[in-house]
């Protein structure tokens, strides 16, 4: 409840600092039983200097992934890629030559999610990588409620274990859930495994004594 209220106030301020009023959709009250699972691939781990190279998200509706409605969108960066973050993401400048500019793929990701709750790993990263983007374009940060997947995993398995470590390594989650690996690594795939992980501890699964 005071979770709630919070969130509410928070929110209140937000759409205060609303600058462009078409985005007014943001805060409007969704369906509880639609999420979008999003993720991103970036420059670096700086929210405060880094960059957006590719989002991808899918739809859950119903307790249903809908593989049929993904989003997947490149950004053009503003200088070169280093090579160091190719090693990790594995996009190349290649794969960026039709990129679109940033702030009309932010725009898309948007309309896209609109005002469903939105699920992830490590989101709290993702949030703030998208807010470095919409805050100067809107005045805002994104106002949707957030539900993190790896903390879902932790309160399920805090009970087999109350005094050890749990690891959270995504692939480790992928295993003890029996989710199977997608293998290729970018922002669609990797949406698409958390929300499988997401779907699965939702509905009632139990992670095994580890």
């Amino acid at each position: 409840m005071l979770q709630e209220l919070v969130h509410g106030f928070r929110n209140y301020l937000n759409f205060k600092r609303l600058k462009n009023r078409d985005y007014e959709f943001l805060f409007n009250l969704c369906s509880e039983d639609e999420y979008i699972v999003f993720d991103t691939e970036t420059t670096g781990l700086n929210p405060k200097k880094d960059e957006i190279l590719s989002i991808g998200a899918v739809k859950i509706k119903e307790n249903k992934i809908l593989s049929s409605q993904t989003f997947e969108v490149y950004l053009k960066p503003s200088g070169k890629i280093d090579a160091k973050s190719i090693e990790i993401h594995r996009i190349r400048p290649c794969d960026l030559e039709d990129a679109e500019e940033p702030q009309k793929a932010i725009e898309d990701f948007l309309n896209f999610i609109g005002c469903r709750t939105l699920v992830g790993y490590y989101l709290e990263f993702d949030v703030a990588m998208i807010n470095r983007y919409i805050k100067p374009m809107l005045g805002i940060t994104l106002p949707n409620r957030v539900i993190e997947v790896s903390e879902i995993y932790f309160e399920k398995t805090i009970e087999f274990i109350p005094q050890g470590n749990i690891d959270l390594r995504f692939d480790t989650i992928l295993a003890n859930c029996k989710i199977p690996n997608m293998g290729a690594h970018n922002a669609v795939n990797d949406a698409i495994m958390t929300a499988m992980i997401f779907l699965k501890l939702k509905n009632g699964y139990k992670p095994k004594r580890i």
